[in-house]
């Protein structure tokens, strides 16, 4: 599992081989903060746009600026490791910015991917997705299944 994260340098010769090779290249990006089935059913979907996919996972400072204090509940590469057990992600990658962009103009993936909760067409990294021939695809959500609901009821809060 581990010689499934990579840092983003090592990502982008593995990318080139795998292109050259004719892969066609999917990404993803997300804090994934307490893994449950709603994660593991968008990734799952998210690989049958491609051969390959790789995702982007904000490191622990960029979900506390993004989520807030207290989060992440889970450190980076604790869930760094729970992601890449999973069959249908090849690659993981951790990055520190805001939003995914530099990865994906080292990456420059042929389909990016996000939750149908999201306008992938007003999302900050559509633009480099697009610049970089690539294409942007939304990933239905699971009903019922989200991180927030998880932690609602961890708490005893009404859903």
């Amino acid at each position: 599992m581990k010689d499934k994260i990579k840092t983003k340098e090592e990502l982008a010769l593995v990318v080139q081989s795998l292109k050259q090779a004719g892969k066609k290249i999917v990404t993803t990006n997300g804090c994934f903060d307490l893994m449950h089935a709603g994660h593991a059913t968008y990734l799952s979907d998210a690989k049958k746009h491609g051969d390959v996919l790789i995702v982007g996972l904000n490191s622990d400072t960029s979900v506390k600026r993004y989520k807030g204090e207290g989060r992440p509940f889970v450190n980076e590469q604790d869930r760094a490791l729970l992601i890449a057990s999973l069959q249908s992600v090849d690659f993981v990658t951790v990055f520190d910015e805001d939003t995914p962009v530099k990865l994906l103009e080292t990456i420059q993936p042929h389909i990016h991917a996000k939750g149908g909760d999201y306008d992938v067409e007003k999302m900050p990294e559509s633009e480099t997705v697009k610049n970089g021939g690539g294409t942007l695809v939304a990933i239905p959500l699971v009903d019922g299944r989200s991180t927030t609901a998880l932690v609602r009821r961890i708490k005893g809060k009404p859903l």
